[in-house]
């Protein structure tokens, strides 16, 4: 069984309640996916990132194929982290870490992915010839939208 790691960070200039307003929001997630992958959520209760919170949605990630997602998001604590973690989707395993701390002039954000696929071998080798780079151009992504909203580090 591999389970696979990703890690990216990137800094803001904005404050810390700013960071957290906004990354804290699902309804903020259509805003930093690649439209491309015509993410769309199709249920969730308007609230700010709380322990039980479920999330569902839609996306095509690959060939264009529309693909059910269910995350629940099962830790909080507010202005440090959250936690969002697959219940229904195409990973067999999806746990994702979203860290926020203040720093000179700004904040520094962390995201920490783990997940596994399904099928055994084929997953890996999947995983090896376009998931995870396909992963790595979406947080990419993320990471140019961000700039666009908050402004680039200096």
């Amino acid at each position: 069984m591999e389970v696979f790691k990703l890690k990216y960070s990137q800094k803001l200039p904005i404050s810390l309640n700013e960071a957290w307003d906004f990354l804290s929001s699902p309804n903020n997630l259509e805003l930093i996916t690649p439209k491309s992958m015509d993410f769309n959520i199709t249920d969730w209760d308007k609230k700010k990132a709380y322990p039980g919170q479920i999330i569902q949605y839609t996306v095509k990630p690959l060939l264009g194929i529309k693909i059910n997602w269910v995350t629940e998001i099962t830790q909080v604590k507010t202005n440090e982290f959250f936690i969002d973690e697959q219940r229904f989707g195409p990973y067999s395993f999806w746990h994702h870490k979203h860290f926020i701390k203040e720093i000179k002039g700004g904040v520094l954000m962390e995201d920490v992915i783990h997940y596994k696929l399904p099928l055994g071998p084929l997953g890996k080798l999947l995983n090896s010839l376009f998931i995870n780079s396909k992963l790595n151009s979406i947080f990419k992504y993320r990471q140019l939208e961000l700039i666009k909203i908050f402004g680039d580090y200096k």
